[in-house]
């Protein structure tokens, strides 16, 4: 299993809705069982059928997200490389077969957020796969299911952490 950056933020981010879902959500969800078991014949029972499909869906939810807390390692992104493009790298670049540009902000698993101006994708994506150790100036070629796109590299933040 690859083992995927985080930033402390992003861990307790994903620690406290594992917390949550743990220990306010799953309670809720076994009263409601609780309850509809009290009503009678279970073989008939669709409340009781909907809340133990529930239950499994959100413990599936939990054990998603703990795998993604167990695949993952804290980073200081102060200690990133400068100049270079990491984990926690907001980076610029232009598409060079019709100059328009795209600004991402590389990061790790739960810190993912694809609706804002600068979109918060993850290290392990193709995008940030191909992107990571270039410099300003790089060119790359990416694969994609339309063809090829070249991206070069206009811009490089560093963050402190």
């Amino acid at each position: 299993m690859d083992r995927n950056p985080i930033s402390p933020e992003g861990y307790d981010k994903l620690r406290d809705e594992i917390r949550v879902l743990e220990e306010v959500e799953m309670p809720k969800i076994a009263e409601k069982i609780a309850e509809a078991r009290a009503e009678g014949d279970l073989k008939e029972n669709a409340e009781y059928h909907g809340q133990r499909e529930a239950q499994g869906m959100l413990q599936a939810k939990i054990n998603q997200l703990k795998s993604r807390l167990a695949s993952s390692y804290i980073v200081d992104k102060s200690t990133m490389p400068k100049g270079v493009v990491s984990f926690g790298s907001t980076v610029t670049v232009k598409d060079l077969d019709d100059n328009t540009e795209e600004t991402y902000e590389f990061v790790g698993p739960g810190e993912e957020d694809y609706s804002g101006e600068i979109m918060k994708i993850l290290t392990s994506s193709p995008l940030a796969q191909s992107l990571e150790g270039k410099k300003v100036g790089d060119q790359v070629e990416l694969e994609l299911p339309r063809g090829i796109q070249k991206l070069e590299v206009v811009k490089i933040i560093d963050h402190e952490g």
